[in-house]
């Protein structure tokens, strides 16, 4: 199924533009300019017992992988590589979206969510860098929830 169509099935509203293809935070700023919502950066993690995360946080707000894993009792934390991220969730480097879940039938992925990111309506790729979608928070819970994927509020 596709994002879109899980979206509608569920009821969640969203907007979507199309723009050309951004492959780093930076070169998305543009985006806010032309949909309302607060971007966000999309990591893709892996832990030494090979456990995957995708920690999804403000795109202004700096990553400090080595306090994230040991706050919340997950080890050390590294960025996983493009092999697995195209195994697991279907995605590339630049496209990664907590969207791509749907790809992960085995619901291996963890999602990592910033707090600051609660109450707000949030920037995603739909699983494709061309285009961009906002949905609010509550409903990213929702998309997350319906495919039995756990997250942790961080």
């Amino acid at each position: 199924m596709e994002v879109l169509d899980i979206l509608n099935k569920l009821e969640i509203e969203y907007t979507m533009i199309e723009h050309e293809p951004v492959f780093t935070c930076e070169q998305a700023q543009f985006v806010k300019t032309l949909i309302n919502g607060e971007g966000c950066k999309n990591l893709f993690l892996r832990n030494n017992k090979k456990q995957y995360f995708m920690y999804i946080l403000p795109d202004e707000k700096r990553a400090d992988l080595k306090s994230l894993g040991k706050q919340n009792g997950l080890g050390h934390l590294s960025f996983g590589n493009e092999e697995k991220l195209w195994e697991l969730l279907k995605l590339k480097r630049g496209g990664v979206s907590p969207l791509g879940i749907i790809n992960d039938a085995e619901n291996t992925v963890t999602l990592l969510i910033d707090n600051e990111l609660k109450d707000k309506l949030l920037l995603f790729h739909p699983n494709d860098n061309s285009k961009s979608l906002n949905i609010r928070y509550d409903d990213l819970i929702k998309f997350i929830e319906y495919t039995n994927h756990e997250y942790i509020l961080i």
